[in-house]
């Protein structure tokens, strides 16, 4: 198996993971997370990736839970924003469990595809990063989608929210890996 081949299975695992808790959730909850709006939703994000970050410096947590249920978060939430991005937000739960799995695969596949084409491009760099250059990078990530939100959309070079999300959702997925092989 070669490094890429490598990098592909674990970001599946990984995906895989984060789809597993995504489902029971949406047994839990339904797809609750139809009548957030983009803001509250960018909003949420930002609490996830500050937690991480405040963990890191402090490496204190009074909740108990650790920085990868928060990749998890962000993964998931990353997912939600693509469909949000794509459907708009709802006043009410519009769609049921099935086809908001169908929905995750779906975006879950595009995020693995565009990681493939930017491993190859940037030879599997990522694995010399440190967890915490994902973190910052993933929150400069969402203070670019809170700054196209504030201009409506209305920007001159950016790539767009829906980009972002992707980086976000594949950082995470990186620091997932690396965690794991630090257990």
């Amino acid at each position: 198996m070669d490094k890429y081949e490598k990098t592909n299975t674990e970001f599946e695992a990984a995906v895989a993971e984060c789809r597993t808790l995504f489902e029971q959730k949406l047994h839990d909850y339904r797809a609750s997370w139809r009548i957030l709006r983009p803001q509250s939703l960018t909003d949420q994000l930002f609490i996830k990736a500050k937690r991480i970050r405040q963990l890191e410096i402090t490496g204190t947590s009074l909740v108990g839970e650790g920085i990868r249920p928060e990749f998890v978060a962000l993964i998931n939430y990353g997912i939600v924003g693509l469909i949000q991005l794509a459907r708009g937000f709802a006043d009410e739960v519009d769609i049921d469990n099935r086809e908001a799995i169908a929905l995750y695969d779906r975006y879950a596949r595009e995020a693995l595809e565009l990681m493939k084409r930017k491993n190859h491009d940037y030879d599997e760099a990522w694995r010399g990063m440190r967890v915490s250059s994902y973190t910052d990078l993933i929150l400069t990530k969402i203070e670019r989608i809170k700054e196209i939100e504030n201009l409506a959309g209305e920007t001159l070079v950016s790539e767009g929210i829906d980009a972002n999300y992707m980086d976000i959702i594949n950082y995470s997925v990186f620091a997932l890996i690396k965690l794991k092989k630090e257990e």
